[in-house]
């Protein structure tokens, strides 16, 4: 029987009063078991408080819980249930709810992979000498910057990942599912922004090869005007990645000609160093909403959805370039969360 503090401290001041036990008894406040069982237990710990019940003792020590976490540490992705089985030649018999629970207590929570481009030494090594590089640049140093890149698009929302609120039974209501097909048509565009907006958007002709002729054309066509407009007479200065087209010999020639400082030089593999994949990323999934069912609608849609970028957003993703520099830095090169 539960009995509330307020009994338990109505019996005991009754007993320290010189009632007896058979007197409390009397007053019907309580089953007699319970009476005699608070005034023993007052007498041999003097509190009316409950003690606490010990529980089911734990199937780990603190040495074999370290031994489960260096276990995790080694293989990230080995599951609850491999884990009980390598805990257990170690002398632990516990199950996969046990283990998860002891990795929980340790702050290891089971989380989708991160999707992150592979990194090689000359990687880390030329991210780190490009962050050294531009370490004290400034927010309003990187409003100076066009930033560029190409990207694609594809039909029926494969160009990012969509979540939906069903209840049960609902999986594969038709609303509720992601149509795909084999061969989605995709196409593929050039943009550039900086700090004062969305620049220009060109779209890729299907059956063209993105080579020096077509990049050095898209830039006297996009990347030019796009500077004109947003910096006049202005110094700025164009970043693109290590793309084999990007770094042809005649693309740096006529980019120097036309007097385009270039940003860099740029590391491979670092996207999370761009801040126009953010960009992207924002780009596809106001296109995927939008649910175009044909190519032309696609382009349409795309192009749309460009201009009404806003330019807080752009010069909000521009801000954003002191703290990635600096989180690189910490992490010595490895990527960083955006």
């Amino acid at each position: 029987m539960v009995t509330c503090k307020e009994t338990r401290a109505a019996i005991i001041a009754l007993h320290k009063n010189g009632f007896t036990g058979k007197d409390i008894v009397a007053t019907k406040i309580a089953p007699k078991s319970t009476i005699y069982r608070f005034i023993k237990n007052f007498k041999e710990r003097g509190s009316i408080l409950v003690k606490k019940a010990s529980g089911r003792p734990r199937k780990s020590s603190k040495r074999q819980d370290r031994l489960l976490k260096r276990i995790q540490l080694r293989d990230r992705s080995a599951t609850s249930a491999e884990l009980a089985q390598e805990w257990q030649q170690a002398g632990v018999s516990a199950s996969a709810r046990t283990v998860r629970r002891r990795l929980l207590e340790d702050g290891l929570v089971s989380r989708r992979a991160a999707k992150k481009p592979l990194l090689s030494k000359k990687n880390i090594r030329d991210r780190l000498i490009f962050c050294r590089k531009y370490s004290e640049w400034t927010a309003e140093d990187w409003g100076k910057v066009i930033f560029s890149d190409e990207a694609p698009f594809r039909l029926f929302g494969a160009s990012g990942k969509r979540l939906v609120r069903r209840r049960k039974g609902e999986r594969y209501h038709q609303s509720c599912v992601m149509p795909t097909v084999k061969h989605p048509d995709t196409i593929h565009v050039w943009g550039c922004f900086s700090s004062k907006g969305v620049g220009s958007l060109t779209i890729l002709p299907k059956n063209t090869a993105m080579n020096k002729e077509w990049y050095q054309n898209t830039l006297q066509q996009q990347l030019l005007p796009t500077i004109q407009q947003q910096f006049g007479e202005e110094q700025c200065i164009f970043q693109h990645d290590g793309a084999p087209c990007h770094k042809a010999k005649v693309i740096t020639k006529w980019l120097g000609d036309q007097n385009v400082e270039i940003l860099g030089p740029w590391p491979g593999n670092s996207p999370d160093l761009n801040p126009i994949e953010n960009l992207w990323s924002i780009l596809k999934r106001r296109v995927d909403k939008q649910k175009p069912t044909n190519s032309d609608k696609l382009q349409e849609v795309i192009m749309k959805e460009w201009v009404a970028i806003s330019q807080d957003l752009a010069q909000k993703l521009i801000e954003s370039m002191p703290s990635r520099i600096a989180e690189v830095l910490k992490k010595k090169g490895q990527h960083c969360k955006y």
